[in-house]
């Protein structure tokens, strides 16, 4: 199986948000883990399932306590 590689425009897509907001979240270690290949970022969709799972919320009241 290989691992699928996705741009930063692509990982923005899939994490439906904004390149900018991806950009600034990888400035401030924040966002998700990501590779540095020849000078250009790329993540791997494993960890960008890794980063959803990880922001997972049951309910309001475990958003205010976090």
């Amino acid at each position: 199986m290989t691992a699928r590689l996705l741009n930063v425009s692509e990982a923005a897509e899939y994490l439906r948000c904004g390149v900018s907001t991806l950009n600034k979240l990888r400035v401030s270690g924040g966002g998700p883990v990501y590779v540095k290949a020849h000078g250009r970022v790329v993540y791997l969709e494993s960890d960008l399932d890794k980063y959803i799972a990880q922001h997972r919320i049951k309910s309001t009241a475990e958003e205010r306590a976090a």
